[in-house]
């Protein structure tokens, strides 16, 4: 249950996101890079977390014409592997820790041709260097934004846009999971954000659900930041969630 999580490092500094990983240790396994890490830090934190044997959902949300967001897809795919030489255990042996690029996304309204350059680009780069290849997925429409009585149709007819050219699924709220699980079928990978436990403040999210009902309308993986990152006991909050979503 405990893959399904993601934890959405939105933190300032290096230092933030490095304890909250300590505190969190073998609780969660992957881990979400946004823009405001990878701003300050660059690939150093990505490469950090894939050290440490943690798998990484680079959120850069690539959204420009086809051949510039093709050729960011290209960089991405070189975080599978590790900078300058192999990870090598104290005893010297190599060390099989160092975990590939898990994940990264495109704005699905950069159009179908944007959107197959990425797809066909993390293809063509991850064989190159004989690395996995990383889920490429399309950002639909915002959990902040306010659904205005179209976002559901809207959602779907870029997830079946991000389909046709070739990526593996969307981010998508937990108000159009159902319909797009099934819509798409059960191999479109469907990710969630706007998660919040019971009781939990909603914030700037305008569409959000809790970890149980995300999982119940068929989300393949569940983004979770403030509820986490925020609290008091990040360990303790986690597994409070990881316990929900088993009930």
């Amino acid at each position: 249950m405990k893959d399904k999580v993601i934890v959405a490092l939105d933190v300032p500094t290096f230092d933030e996101a490095q304890k909250l990983i300590d505190d969190l240790g073998d609780v969660i396994t992957t881990f979400k890079v946004g823009h405001q890490l990878f701003t300050a830090y660059g690939p150093f934190v990505v490469r950090y977390l894939q050290a440490k044997g943690k798998r990484v959902f680079l959120d850069l949300k690539f959204h420009d014409i086809p051949n510039t967001v093709g050729n960011a897809v290209r960089s991405a795919i070189h975080l599978s592997m590790p900078a300058g030489h192999d990870p090598m255990n104290e005893d010297g042996s190599k060390s099989a820790i160092y975990q590939p690029l898990f994940m990264t996304n495109v704005h699905t309204s950069g159009g179908t041709m944007m959107m197959e350059y990425a797809a066909q680009a993390a293809r063509e780069e991850a064989e190159k260097l004989g690395v996995p290849r990383p889920l490429v997925i399309g950002v639909t429409v915002l959990t902040s934004d306010v659904d205005d009585g179209h976002v559901a149709q809207k959602v779907l007819e870029r997830a079946r846009l991000a389909q046709e050219s070739g990526l593996d699924g969307v981010v998508a709220s937990s108000q159009e999971t159902e319909m797009l699980r099934r819509e798409m079928g059960k191999n479109f990978v469907i990710v969630t954000p706007g998660i919040r436990p019971a009781g939990a403040d909603a914030g700037d999210q305008q569409r959000i659900a809790t970890p149980a009902n995300a999982l119940a309308w068929g989300s393949s993986y569940l983004v979770i930041g403030r509820p986490i990152v925020q609290a008091k006991n990040p360990r303790e909050a986690a597994e409070c969630i990881l316990e929900e979503m088993r009930d």
